[in-house]
């Protein structure tokens, strides 16, 4: 008997050690299967992440170029004058005799067949909410009403201060959302979960609520009627993409012509100036601040509560007024006392994709030496140099142009054009803000936490800073903050703590890259502050798919993607490897290949890593580079018969071209009239040095105009570019060169 029951004793034992050492070996195995999951999800946020990045710095070098070559053409008569004001002085803050007649939306006629929703003011909860439950079951709002409810939020937004206080004492609880970027579904299910706005449950929306997503326009005109409405309790922030340049590349500019065809000018003339009229933060009981992007060392809630936002129309572009003699002597005697340097454009040492540029001569010691001030970069160079580095970076770029082109070569020239507001005596009159007054506004709409310790320029997204946990708690101290609220980044869980939990991220578009690549999130405070943190999936999809599922979904999007960066870099690539293989053999190593695609493309990938779902095939554990890059071109050829060079092009340059197109058009018709084309291609040949003739130039455009309707739209657009890059990469460039020497410069290779 005792015999038996220890022999029991014996295999129960047994068994329990192999149960043990079982769940041991399962426990490793899912917890190597979770790190690789992992893994793999960090490479496709970075993919996604570089890439979105890469497409703000394009954004900024663009507008960059054009601000340039603006302020250096000089006009000739009234009417280039007026061209350029209506291309770029846009930015001036339209005046308030301007928004009156932005009351004429009383004469718009609403038709009898109109079904969807109606206004009247002032409003009452009911319109807020009927309002949601319209654009939920996809109605459009009627221009008139739109512009009668941007014309009353603008009302509003002027009387409110730069930045607003609100109070738990009247609320039971303030949510605070972040970035939407268009996505409706996101602010009903928010709505959903957390309940509406209501005397009780306060709000605040921290920017970005257009551009990317197809529904800003909804957005706008829910956010805006529920501040109508609760004025005390719904409260607004600007983002960086409260901007009317920003809303040109992203989609905003387009989404409001597309459904408002007949009133869209009018829409995007007035969003321009409510825009400016946003407030830059909002303080919850003096101890939690709220803002879009962040601070740097040299952030100044004083000043910022003092100056006139409604100045700074576009954080793309600081245009400054002029100071008098006086003032400039005080503050050159100031930065010669001064470690910080002088202040230099915020697009000067950031290019990661331009490395070779002599805009940034030492963008390496530029970073690592930090940064001692708000402007998004400093170089010490003094006014002179700098004219000389900003020049000499931009007739590199034209130069670059005109040899693909086939134009000739055209010495330096000696002596710089005058500045635009040099030949414009009524710029003066303008006002415009101050060099402190922008940088404090770029700052706190465009900066970005990093662990390290100081601040530094933003060399990734190419604007405002990097700042460190001194700089939060410094700023915490300075003003006895107990934490910051910011957005302005895409997170996995839709929020991040960072700093030692003093500053915290929310993200509230939730699927923002692809279907299941993120969370979004929105955090509520009660009157303890203690920051409640609230996740969720907008997309129903998103809930019937397994981890591994949604990772390899939105790793097959990253991929994707991925693939058509690299395939748009072809030629640089190739030229990059050539340089690598000195045997010239075709074949490259797997390190080498690394490399020359970081140094391409500057996305901060990790390449080997990404090496198995990029590369296929080795030999001797060597890349065929040609090879690959054939493989590239034919996963991205469509049903169309287009050559490779071209496509890449293509591929390329699409979204610069139509930033390009939307910039010329601007009067946001839809179409380059011939007049519009006209004045900005004299703009470029002046500088190109091409004697250009108002005939050819008309010939030029009449040429693009394929359907002949006196206007050039942005398919015409894009068709002149595809035929003109078609047509010089099967060697035409000496034929180009010949037109310009028989007084044709207005071929089509001039186009490019």
């Amino acid at each position: 008997m005792g015999s038996g029951t220890s022999t029991q004793h014996h295999f129960a034992f047994q068994n329990a050690e192999k149960a043990f050492k079982a769940a041991v070996l399962i426990q490793r195995w899912y917890r190597r299967y979770m790190a690789r999951l992992e893994m793999r999800r960090h490479c496709t946020w970075s993919i996604f992440q570089s890439i979105e990045y890469a497409g703000q710095q394009d954004q900024v070098k663009l507008h960059n170029f054009f601000s340039y070559l603006v302020d250096h053409f000089t006009p000739n008569n009234h009417n280039e004058r007026d061209f350029l004001n209506r291309m770029f002085t846009e930015e001036r803050s339209p005046q308030d005799s301007e928004m009156e007649n932005c009351r004429d939306y009383e004469s718009i006629e609403v038709p009898d067949s109109y079904t969807g929703p109606r206004l009247s003011f002032p409003l009452l909860p009911d319109h807020a909410t009927a309002l949601v439950e319209a654009f939920r079951v996809k109605q459009r709002l009627h221009a008139r009403y739109v512009l009668n409810l941007l014309y009353e939020a603008r009302k509003h937004l002027v009387q409110l201060p730069n930045i607003n206080r609100v109070s738990t004492c009247y609320s039971e609880e303030i949510t605070v959302c972040g970035d939407l970027h268009g996505q409706l579904d996101d602010l009903i299910f928010i709505f959903y979960k957390n309940g509406l706005p209501s005397p009780e449950r306060a709000y605040v929306f921290n920017g970005d609520f257009v551009d990317r997503g197809k529904d800003s326009v909804e957005i706008l005109m829910v956010l805006f009627a529920f501040m109508l409405v609760y004025p005390k309790e719904f409260h607004l922030n600007r983002g960086n993409h409260e901007d009317h340049m920003v809303n040109l590349r992203y989609g905003f500019t387009k989404e409001v012509m597309h459904k408002y065809k007949t009133h869209g000018k009018k829409i995007l003339k007035l969003l321009q100036d409510v825009f400016c009229w946003l407030p830059l933060a909002t303080l919850v009981d003096e101890k939690v601040l709220i803002l879009h992007g962040g601070v740097s060392d040299m952030t100044d809630l004083e000043f910022l509560a003092k100056l006139d936002r409604h100045k700074i129309v576009s954080t793309m572009r600081c245009k400054t007024r002029k100071e008098d003699k006086k003032q400039a002597e005080e503050k050159g005697k100031a930065n010669q006392t001064s470690s910080a340097g002088t202040p230099s454009p915020w697009f000067l040492p950031q290019s990661h994709s331009l490395p070779t540029s002599p805009l940034c001569p030492s963008t390496q010691k530029a970073h690592r030496a930090g940064r001692s001030s708000s402007v998004p970069c400093r170089v010490p160079l003094d006014p002179k140099e700098l004219s000389h580095w900003v020049r000499h970076s931009v007739d590199l770029e034209l130069e670059k142009c005109r040899q693909q082109a086939g134009f000739p070569e055209i010495k330096e020239k000696e002596e710089p054009l005058p500045l635009a507001s040099e030949a414009d005596p009524e710029a003066e009159g303008r006002r415009e803000p101050t060099q402190e007054e922008w940088r404090q506004v770029v700052d706190i709409l465009w900066s970005d936490p990093m662990a390290q310790e100081g601040c530094k320029a933003n060399t990734i997204r190419g604007g405002g800073c990097y700042f460190g946990p001194n700089v939060t708690e410094r700023l915490l101290q300075k003003y006895n903050l107990q934490f910051l609220i910011r957005s302005h980044e895409c997170k996995p869980e839709g929020y991040e703590f960072c700093h030692s939990r003093k500053v915290l991220t929310i993200f509230s578009a939730s699927n923002y890259y692809e279907v299941g690549s993120n969370r979004g999130a929105y955090v509520k405070l009660g009157p303890a502050l203690s920051p409640h943190i609230v996740q969720f999936q907008a997309n129903k999809a998103t809930h019937t798919l397994t981890m591994r599922q949604r990772i390899s979904r939105v790793g097959e999007s990253a991929l994707r993607a991925l693939r058509e960066k690299l395939f748009a870099h072809s030629s640089d690539l190739l030229v990059e490897f050539k340089k690598r293989d000195k045997d010239k053999t075709g074949l490259i190593t797997l390190s080498d290949w690394a490399a020359a695609v970081e140094s391409v493309l500057h996305l901060g990938l990790p390449w080997r890593m990404l090496r198995p779902q990029l590369v296929s095939s080795l030999t001797d554990n060597k890349l065929e580079y040609k090879s690959w890059l054939k493989n590239l071109a034919k996963e991205q050829f469509s049903h169309e018969n287009i050559q490779s060079s071209l496509l890449e092009a293509l591929y390329r340059n699409r979204s610069n071209l139509e930033t390009i197109f939307r910039i010329i058009d601007s009067d946001h018709s839809g179409f380059i009239s011939l007049d519009e084309f006209r004045q900005t291609w004299k703009l470029f040949s002046s500088h190109m040095n091409i004697d250009v003739t108002d005939d050819c130039i008309c010939d030029l455009a009449r040429s693009i105009d394929f359907n002949k309707d006196g206007h050039i739209d942005i398919n015409e657009f894009l068709e002149a570019f595809r035929l003109v890059e078609q047509s010089c990469s099967k060697g035409y460039a000496s034929d180009c060169q010949a037109t310009n020497t028989n007084n044709s410069d207005c071929s089509s290779p001039d186009i490019h």
